[in-house]
């Protein structure tokens, strides 16, 4: 009688590659070039990448991640030789769809105990993310997360304007996220395998701004000692972003419109012209129609880049992401800083929602950044906040001279908020009006309310 091999009667070798075959996390390894050597079955199914096609590859040009950009957590455990848990971030699969995933990684060693490596696994939760999506309504697209309704109306668009090969105006104050939508717009297309490549136009002289665009040849001007290929070369066949169109001289706008159309370009002191194979994306924080009206933007440039136009909302008309926006921070923080801050208190965050945030997501980026330097454990608190963001106060010359309609309507929100316990949510459905509106109203009637909100602080944090 044959007895029945187990996997005991495997080789130490046999019996790793069975158990990493067998679970349901993805499972890679890297060497120092930052080359995979190995991938699971489980990473196979999730990436929807082939053992065969990963294996020999760098390693973001498999996952496609956010982390890859800024902090990947295996480049911080091999530089720093400190292993990383639960990390969350995203990875665009094969077919082009983002999935959300936490991380682990930890040195990868030999049985010498050298280093030869790194390992990483990674869990899909795209399942949980999206229960959790249809309890709480938040939308997430690449780094932008949001559950405002004029988000989820862009959110809804963005695919299809990915899709398509036309060009797209994103309007919005500063700090809003446009160049963060341009590169969901990127992540999302066809090109996402080319390079992204940004530039502030706002930033440059014009004879600046045009080397830098279009590139030059050798002895084209003073110091020009070899050719230089300009940002649309670097963007062939991929994405070219251009920030602040609004702020460019009417010769530059003559000499861009001519590239769109043409598609193609002169590097300077050049002869011939370079085809540009180049989606472009702009974006502005002024009005350029009334610009058009007023002659100091070219009306065809407008047209030729008002193809598709998506206009973002500042922060004060979406505060109901505000927590939401907080918690993301916290999270991606907590990561680049090896942190373990828990949240914001109650105190803070009703203080954050009084906040007009003239410079919108980026300024209330910088406060959680300037808070993550003060606070060494636990909630941010309201001592960690930049000076300049003191609590409001109650001014009783401006109540008594407000006007009777005002008067009115303060009493009604207050009575509503005491009610609900200042519960700004419970209060503004009781009123019958959105969260936002009524956080706008507090403002605008000067309601003063204590540091408290009847809300219990939310332990989402972004995947």
């Amino acid at each position: 009688m044959v007895a029945k091999k187990t996997v005991f009667d495997q080789s130490r070798a046999d019996v790793t590659d069975i158990i990493l075959e067998s679970i349901s996390d993805g499972v890679f390894t890297v060497d120092h070039n930052w080359k995979i050597t190995s991938f699971n079955r489980a990473a196979e199914e999730i990436t929807g990448i082939s053992r065969s096609e990963a294996i020999g590859r760098h390693c973001w040009e498999v996952f496609r991640s956010n982390m890859c950009e800024r902090d990947c957590a295996l480049k911080k455990t091999m530089e720093e030789g400190k292993a990383c848990v639960n990390s969350a971030t995203y990875i665009v699969t094969s077919d082009r769809k983002q999935v959300p995933i936490t991380v682990a990684t930890s040195l990868l060693k030999d049985r010498d105990g050298n280093i030869v490596g790194g390992v990483e696994t990674f869990r899909d939760h795209s399942l949980e993310e999206a229960l959790r999506r249809d309890l709480d309504g938040t939308c997430r697209m690449g780094d932008i997360v949001s559950c405002s309704p004029e988000m989820k109306k862009m959110f809804s668009i963005l695919p299809r304007v990915a899709e398509s090969e036309s060009t797209v105006l994103i309007e919005g104050e500063t700090g809003t996220g446009k160049e963060l939508t341009a590169r969901a717009i990127h992540a999302l297309s066809l090109r996402k395998n080319k390079a992204f490549v940004a530039l502030n136009c706002g930033a440059l002289p014009d004879t600046l701004l045009e080397s830098e665009l279009f590139g030059y040849k050798a002895g084209a001007f003073t110091g020009a000692v070899k050719d230089k290929p300009g940002l649309f070369a670097a963007a062939e066949g991929g994405t070219l972003f251009l920030d602040e169109i609004g702020d460019t001289s009417a010769a530059f706008q003559t000499r861009l419109l001519r590239v769109l159309e043409e598609k193609e370009f002169q590097p300077l002191g050049s002869v011939q012209k370079s085809k540009a194979d180049v989606r472009v994306i702009a974006a502005t924080n002024r009005n350029l129609v009334e610009m058009v009206h007023a002659g100091t933007f070219r009306q065809d440039l407008f047209y030729r880049i008002n193809v598709v136009t998506m206009q973002l909302p500042p922060l004060r008309k979406r505060m109901e992401d505000m927590e939401l926006l907080v918690d993301f921070f916290i999270a991606r923080f907590n990561r680049l800083r090896g942190k373990s801050i828990t949240g914001i208190s109650r105190e803070a965050l009703a203080i954050l929602m009084a906040h007009d945030f003239p410079g919108n997501i980026r300024e209330l980026e910088n406060i959680i950044e300037h808070a993550f330097v003060l606070c060494l454990e636990g909630d941010i608190d309201v001592v960690h906040f930049p000076v300049n963001l003191a609590p409001p106060r109650c001014s009783e010359a401006e109540a008594s001279v407000a006007d009777p309609l005002s008067l009115a309507a303060s009493q009604v929100i207050l009575a509503a908020l005491q009610r609900n316990n200042y519960n700004r949510a419970a209060a503004a459905k009781e009123l019958g009006i959105h969260k936002s509106t009524l956080f706008r109203k507090i403002r605008k009637l000067g309601i003063c309310l204590p540091l408290v909100d009847g809300r219990s602080r939310s332990s989402f944090l972004p995947g």
